[in-house]
């Protein structure tokens, strides 16, 4: 399993697979991909930037356009669909194995879709990726491997030490004032910005 990618399957794990070499490209890491709905689906995109800092709402932007483009393309959802664009947060899921290397020491929450030593919710503390599984110490200091290919979800707990982790490691990026840089303006799109955090776009069927 690559370490930079989110485990997924199905159509989400193709739509992953179209879209992270553009992303890895512009600077940004793919953290899930979510197809929900049948109807008129939307696309759930979730993503890093590469270095760290704070994902701003002009990279969502950014992020929308290529995305957008990319489906249109290749086109792997027939008929009509919605795409939305956002940033994990600080309480944020666990989808790569270096998620669970980079948040070791801190508080998290799994859910397996087939039991492991008899159970399928495990709460722990993160210690780290191996072998394809996170690796999990439990309350009574016993340590579990979950592995990624049963792994449902897995998602931080919001503690004051990962609130105090996170903005030290999160710090916004330079503007292009604080570089000398000046932004060059998107061009306009067929798409409209949302009211939900991050960047929603429409695509409407031919």
């Amino acid at each position: 399993m690559d370490a930079d990618l989110p485990f997924l399957s199905g159509l989400d794990a193709r739509i992953a697979a179209m879209v992270a070499p553009a992303l890895a490209d512009m600077g940004f890491d793919l953290v899930r991909v979510a197809v929900l709905g049948r109807e008129s689906p939307t696309v759930q995109i979730m993503a890093d930037r590469a270095d760290g800092t704070l994902l701003l709402i002009e990279d969502c932007e950014q992020i929308s356009h290529a995305v957008g483009a990319i489906l249109d393309v290749e086109d792997p959802l027939p008929g009509a669909w919605t795409l939305e664009v956002s940033s994990p947060g600080i309480d944020r899921p666990l989808t790569r194995a270096k998620d669970w290397e980079r948040f070791a020491g801190h508080l998290a929450r799994a859910e397996m879709n087939m039991p492991i030593e008899g159970r399928k919710r495990f709460a722990g503390i993160v210690l780290g990726a191996r072998e394809g599984c996170g690796l999990m110490r439990l309350d009574d200091g016993s340590e579990v491997a979950l592995p990624f290919a049963e792994m449902r979800k897995a998602r931080l707990v919001l503690t004051d030490e990962l609130i105090a982790a996170s903005a030290r490691m999160m710090k916004p990026a330079a503007s292009p004032e604080e570089t000398g840089l000046e932004e060059d303006p998107s061009p306009a799109e067929d798409r409209k910005p949302g009211d939900k955090s991050g960047r929603k776009s429409a695509r409407k069927a031919n």
